[in-house]
């Protein structure tokens, strides 16, 4: 099982960004998503967690209304699009994976998914 996270970089307070997670070795449909960050000196926090379609996918308080996930099992990709960007978004954002029958919020809060995918670098700096 592979997940490989792309798309980081560095963009201005505002911009956007879309990350990508391209997913082999697993079906998508049988996985619940969770896209995490890490920021400098914090512990690793959940962003989001989509569980079998997008219209089930659970942000926290800090991308509601800016992050936004899309599917496409097709291509077992996951892409997270951020907009409106803070400074404070500045982490390490990571995949991950859990079997959808499997996973609870608990889990998800716990960072305990099955699978893992190096992070990328978002930067939010002027």
């Amino acid at each position: 099982v592979q997940l490989q996270a792309s798309g980081g970089g560095l963009v201005q307070p505002g911009g956007s960004l879309r990350l990508s997670c391209v997913m082999s070795g697993i079906t998508l449909d049988d996985y619940a998503v969770g896209w995490f960050r890490q920021a400098p000196g914090k512990e690793r926090e959940g962003v989001s967690l989509t569980t079998r379609s997008e219209d089930r996918t659970y942000y926290s308080d800090a991308a509601k209304g800016r992050f936004t996930v899309a599917a496409d099992s097709a291509k077992n990709t996951v892409s997270l699009q951020m907009n409106s960007l803070k400074p404070e978004d500045t982490a390490v954002y990571y995949c991950a994976v859990a079997n959808y029958r499997e996973i609870s919020f608990l889990r998800f809060q716990r960072g305990a998914m099955d699978y893992w995918g190096k992070g990328t670098l978002v930067t939010v700096s002027s």
